[in-house]
């Protein structure tokens, strides 16, 4: 494949909207080491049909998703399939991060910059202003299983030059971020890219 675009970056606690063809490739790159983002979908031209990952565990049969595995929408569609995947361990249960989650969480009080509000900026960029947002694909994050089904969030394995290519089944509106919440990454924030790949 050819890039059909240079790497471009996606901000510390920011987030980027883009639409992806039905074929192409996006790449994301975690250019430092142990940042976690965000990934939400939505059907070029359709609202209501969206990245889903009751219907994504309901066909793949797992929670875990990695290379070869297909991410569905809500009407049962695929959306995007994973390619490749250097990291292998990604988060399909954790709702983005919120001014709520900050102030709950971590006693935060005021505004922190987080992923529900990014993802609707970046969405809201392509003209794809999501109604609500569904629970995102949060790639690079660790979140790990116990045995009695608590949730234990670990930091990323994704080293430096690391990345996850995900190929458009249909046409699709994005938003990405890189998480502002410091348990998702180690304790810090940092910056991601991506690229955008022609078939």
């Amino acid at each position: 494949m050819m890039p059909a675009m240079p790497v471009e970056a996606i901000p510390a606690r920011g987030g980027v909207g883009l639409r992806l063809t039905r074929g192409q490739t996006l790449r994301v790159l975690d250019p430092i080491g142990g940042q976690s983002g965000d990934l939400m979908a939505f059907a070029s031209g359709d609202p209501g049909e969206w990245l889903s990952n009751g219907r994504s565990f309901d066909y793949g049969g797992k929670i875990y998703f990695s290379t070869g595995d297909v991410l569905y929408s809500n009407l049962s569609r695929p959306m995007l399939t994973i390619t490749a995947d250097d990291v292998g361990r990604h988060d399909f249960l954790y709702a983005s991060c919120s001014v709520e989650m900050f102030r709950i969480q971590y006693g935060v009080e005021g505004y922190h910059p987080n992923c529900l509000d990014n993802l609707t900026r970046a969405l809201d960029s392509v003209g794809a202003a999501p109604r609500w947002m569904p629970t995102a694909f949060n790639f690079f994050m660790n979140a790990v299983v116990q045995p009695d089904g608590r949730l234990v969030i670990e930091p990323p394995r994704s080293r430096a030059g690391d990345s996850i290519s995900l190929r458009a089944e249909i046409d699709l509106a994005i938003g990405l971020t890189a998480c502002s919440a410091a348990l998702c990454n180690g304790g810090r924030a940092q910056p991601l890219a991506y690229e955008i790949l022609e078939a």
